[in-house]
């Protein structure tokens, strides 16, 4: 059986922590920011660690087992 590819355009979203968690970058954050508060932009900067259920399809898409 082949190798599994790697998804690529998972692949440049997501980033493996060393503990093996995925970490994020957040959404809602390209244009029509002008509504958007100050405090709400500030947020969506930061990234955020993936939940469990979405973590095991990015394993997979990242063919890491």
């Amino acid at each position: 059986m082949p190798k599994m590819k790697t998804h690529r355009g998972a692949a440049k979203r997501f980033k493996v922590t060393g503990s093996g968690k995925f970490i994020k970058n957040k959404a809602y954050k390209s244009h029509i920011l002008e509504k958007k508060s100050s405090k709400r932009k500030r947020k969506l900067r930061q990234s955020a660690v993936v939940s469990p259920a979405e973590a095991k399809r990015i394993r997979k898409m990242l063919a890491l087992g």
